[in-house]
């Protein structure tokens, strides 16, 4: 059993930075795929980034087209957290975003929430324009 719990998000205004955080418990952190999605009202959540494990202290990441460039995640194994730095933040990255993970191996990053057993609560992010 994984247990997520994003922080990080704001009300910030546009051009700015915010890093989210999700820290890990239970499973294996290290091999987990992981992913963030973002959820704006009155729309279908939708995948941010994601990472899976390929072996040893390798990993692979993939982005949606519209973060590609501004947000970037890590893996920090030493806290068990995965961050998603996100830059030049625009008023359309307004949303709620979560922190999904998944215990199965995969042989590509999975943009689908489907793919993800593990929730986080979410955390608000807005951007003012």
């Amino acid at each position: 059993q994984v247990q997520l719990v994003e922080s990080g998000g704001g009300l910030v205004q546009a051009g700015s930075s915010l890093r989210l955080s999700c820290v890990s418990s239970g499973g294996t952190f290290s091999k987990l795929s992981m992913g963030w999605f973002r959820q704006a009202p009155g729309k279908e959540r939708e995948f941010v980034a994601g990472q899976r494990w390929i072996g040893s202290n390798v990993y692979s990441t993939d982005y949606a087209d519209s973060v590609k460039g501004r947000f970037t995640v890590s893996r920090s194994i030493a806290d068990s957290t995965l961050y998603l730095e996100m830059n030049s933040l625009k008023p359309e990255d307004t949303a709620i975003y979560y922190c999904a993970a998944d215990e199965r191996r995969r042989p590509q990053v999975s943009t689908l929430s489907s793919d993800y057993t593990y929730w986080g609560q979410g955390t608000q992010v807005t951007v003012s324009a």
